[in-house]
């Protein structure tokens, strides 16, 4: 589990096929490493990722098929930038809000503009995580919390601080940058609680998700 309160900005140092999956070796920085061991996670770009060998100049990670096709990861290259956090502790302040490091899908920047000395984006999330993303709400971007400002059909806004934007990846987003979107947990949870016993029969059409009728049934209306 993480934080979503990024820690470091790294680089990606080398970027190795293996058999249709990738091993990265990720330069990391200013984020200290002294206490991270083999197996422990570091989230990379808001990815879990499990550390299988400490070089001396960061970490080196296995990625598989199932995380390149729900992130942004296949498309990194040396040189790359990356935000950082190591896995929580129970002494870690949460800054931010419970992340799993679980990518739900990969969203894309509309657009960028200045407001006063902060930015404003508005991103394009997948559809089917629309009903996740609630107007004031969190959603880790990148693997950073951040609250959403508006909501507008799977179109959100943010406005980022400069404390973010230098502390992160987001000060180089720029119309067209494809981001990984991990909706905040609570609101899956929410969903499969709601689907009651129906949650262990098969799947066979979709349920429409969480729904005015079905929060009113179980006592979440007036």
């Amino acid at each position: 589990m993480f934080t979503g309160i990024i820690q470091a900005v790294g680089r990606i140092a080398g970027v190795e096929r293996r058999a249709g999956d990738l091993r990265l070796h990720v330069a990391s920085g200013d984020l200290p490493l002294a206490d991270v061991r083999l197996g422990d996670s570091v989230a990379t770009n808001g990815v879990c990722l499990t550390v299988v060998a400490l070089p001396g100049d960061g970490y080196i990670a296995d990625v598989s098929r199932e995380t390149l096709g729900l992130s942004t990861l296949a498309a990194l290259r040396p040189g790359s930038a990356v935000n950082l956090e190591k896995a929580l502790t129970p002494n870690t302040p949460l800054g931010g809000h419970l992340v799993s490091g679980h990518v739900d899908g990969v969203g894309r920047v509309l657009e960028r503009a200045d407001d006063a000395r902060s930015v404003r984006f508005r991103i394009e999330a997948p559809e089917p995580l629309a009903r996740y993303i609630a107007h004031k709400g969190s959603i880790t971007v990148d693997g950073a919390s951040l609250t959403v400002n508006a909501v507008d059909g799977n179109r959100f806004e943010l406005n980022i601080v400069p404390h973010t934007l230098g502390g992160t990846i987001m000060g180089d987003y720029a119309a067209g940058t494809r981001v990984n979107l991990e909706v905040d947990l609570l609101a899956r949870y929410l969903e499969r609680l709601l689907l009651g016993e129906q949650a262990a029969r098969p799947a066979q059409s979709p349920d429409g998700g969480v729904t005015l009728e079905k929060l009113a049934r179980y006592g979440f209306g007036k």
